[in-house]
Parts: structure tokens; C-alpha cells; sequence
């Protein structure tokens, strides 16, 4: 007959953890960092500008006043936030 230490296979923990990480820039020549600039610049400014077109149009017009546009007015409000802290970052780093 086996053994119940056979009949179990070998448990190993794992070990390895992460202390830091190292944030590198997406381009090393001076032409392709201004370039990632740019287009992150204008993705950030599309963005505030289509969400700051339907949170304006919601909030001024009263046939608009539904649940369906409330909760794509709280969608436009969390994506202005969100990209408001990842892209100005993105553009300071490039």
C-alpha cells in the first residue's frame, strides 16, 4: 500500500516578491518621445472634450433628466477622472 505522504504531491512556495519596479520611457530619441507627447496630448484633449460634451448636453438639457443618461453622465464623470491622472503623467514622463 502507498504511503499518504506518496499520495500527496510536493507543495513549494513561492518565494519571489517584488520590491520596486524601474517606469522607463517609451522612447529614447528626442523625436519619438516629442511624438508620444503629442499623441498623448491629443488623446487626453479628445477625451475632455467628448466628455465634457456629455456631461454639458446632460446636465442642461431636461429631456435628458433619465436614469440612462444619469448613469452615462456618472461613465463621462469617472473617465474624465481617470484619465485626468494617467495622461498628464504619461506626457510629463514622454
Amino acid at each position: 500500500s502507498m504511503d499518504s505522504a506518496d499520495a500527496q504531491p510536493d507543495q513549494m512556495s513561492n518565494g519571489s516578491s517584488t520590491i520596486e519596479f524601474l517606469l522607463l520611457a517609451f522612447a529614447d530619441t528626442q523625436e519619438l518621445q516629442l511624438l508620444t507627447f503629442w499623441l498623448f496630448l491629443g488623446i487626453y484633449l479628445a477625451a475632455l472634450l467628448g466628455n465634457g460634451l456629455i456631461i454639458s448636453v446632460v446636465a442642461c438639457d431636461h429631456h435628458l433628466h433619465t436614469p440612462m443618461y444619469y448613469f452615462l453622465l456618472n461613465l463621462s464623470v469617472l473617465d474624465l477622472g481617470s484619465i485626468s491622472t494617467t495622461l498628464p503623467k504619461a506626457m510629463a514622463n514622454s
